[in-house]
C-alpha cells in the first residue's frame, strides 16, 4: 500500500466514524471508541476562578431527567469531595429517587478540589475551620507544607461565586439548597452552619470530624450560642456505630466520633433555638468509610421527600 492509498483509507475511516457519531447523536445516543473512558451522560464540568483565593476549581453538574422538558426550577444539592461523592449522589438520586416518588428531583452540583492540588491537600486546607498545631501531619505534595484552616475563604467562594454561577446557568431554585458533606466535608458544613446558617436550608452532615484541633467546633458552638437566640436551619447528622473507640479492625482507635456527635447534638438541642430542626442517627454495623453512601441516601430522603411521602 502506497502513502496515497493509506491517506485515502485514513480519511475514509475518519469520515465513517464522524457519520456514525452524527447518526448516534441524531438518534439521541452516544458512540464511544473501544477503550475510551466511561462518561456520565447528562453531566457537565465547569471551571470557576476563586478570585479572592487566586485558585481555580471545577464543579460537576447533573441535571434531573425531566429538566429538558419541564421548564420548571429545581432544588439544588451541593456535595463536597465531588470526585467520589458526585457520581454516588447522582446514582442514588436516580435509583432511589424513583422518578421523584421517593426523592424529589434535584440539580446536583459537585464541589471538586483546587486545580493542581491533590485531594488530600485541597480538602485539608479548604474544609477545616482553623490551623492546627499538630506537627506530625505531613503533606502529600512534595515541596509544599500542609495547610489547614481556610474554610472561611472557601465558604465565601461558594457563596459569592459558585451560587451566582449556578443561578445564572441553570433553572435552580436557590431558595432550596441542600449541603451534603462527610468527614472533613461535614466539618466544612458545620463551619457554614455556625457562621452563615442561611447559606443552606438543609445540612446533611455525615461523620463530622469534631475531633479536629482539640474539638474546636465545640467552642465555636458555644460562641455562636452566646450571641444568638436562633439558628434557622434543618440539620441531619449520621455516624456509623463502628466509629466509636473499641477494639477491632473496623473501629476507631483514637477518636470516639459517636460520642462526639452525641455530645454536639445535645449541645445544639439544649439551646432551644426556635427554628433549628435536628435529626441525628447512629447507623449500626457501619464504619467511617461505609457510612458515606448511607448518609447520602438517608439525607436526600430527609431533605427532599418525594411525592409519595
Amino acid at each position: 500500500m502506497n502513502r496515497s492509498d493509506f491517506s485515502l483509507r485514513s480519511l475514509a475511516l475518519a469520515a465513517l466514524l464522524a457519520a456514525s457519531a452524527a447518526l448516534a447523536f441524531a438518534q439521541g445516543g452516544t458512540i464511544a471508541l473501544e477503550g475510551a473512558p466511561y462518561v456520565l451522560e447528562g453531566t457537565e464540568v465547569r471551571s470557576i476562578r476563586a478570585q479572592a483565593l487566586q485558585r481555580d476549581y471545577q464543579i460537576y453538574v447533573s441535571l434531573p431527567p425531566s429538566y429538558a422538558k419541564s421548564g420548571r426550577s429545581y432544588p439544588v444539592v451541593f456535595v463536597t469531595d465531588a470526585p467520589y461523592a458526585f457520581p454516588v449522589t447522582r446514582a442514588i438520586g436516580l435509583r432511589a429517587g424513583r422518578g421523584g416518588k421517593s426523592i424529589e428531583e434535584f440539580i446536583l452540583v459537585g464541589l471538586s478540589y483546587a486545580r493542581g492540588d491533590s485531594a488530600e491537600y485541597s480538602r485539608r486546607r479548604d474544609y477545616t475551620p482553623t490551623p492546627t498545631a499538630d506537627s506530625t501531619l505531613v503533606s502529600d505534595m512534595p515541596g509544599r507544607e500542609p495547610k489547614f484552616g481556610e474554610a472561611a475563604g472557601y465558604r465565601r467562594f461558594i457563596a459569592d461565586e459558585v451560587f451566582p454561577f449556578v443561578a445564572k446557568h441553570y433553572r435552580a431554585d436557590m431558595a432550596r439548597k441542600t449541603f451534603v458533606g462527610h468527614s472533613y466535608g461535614s466539618l466544612l458544613g458545620l463551619d457554614m452552619l455556625l457562621s452563615e446558617p442561611e447559606m443552606f436550608d438543609n445540612y446533611v452532615l455525615g461523620s463530622p470530624s469534631l475531633w479536629f484541633n482539640k474539638r474546636v467546633m465545640f467552642e465555636r458552638e458555644k460562641t455562636y450560642a452566646a450571641s444568638h437566640k436562633d439558628l434557622r436551619a434543618n440539620v441531619f447528622f449520621a455516624v456509623g456505630s463502628y466509629e466509636a473507640v473499641r477494639h477491632g479492625a473496623r473501629f476507631n482507635k483514637d477518636e470516639d466520633m459517636v460520642r462526639d456527635l452525641r455530645n454536639f447534638t445535645a449541645a445544639l438541642k439544649s439551646r432551644n433555638y426556635p427554628n433549628l430542626n435536628v435529626t441525628s442517627v447512629v447507623v449500626p454495623d457501619e464504619d467511617h468509610l461505609t457510612i458515606a453512601p448511607i448518609v447520602i441516601t438517608r439525607g436526600l430522603r430527609w431533605a427532599l421527600p418525594g411525592s409519595e411521602r
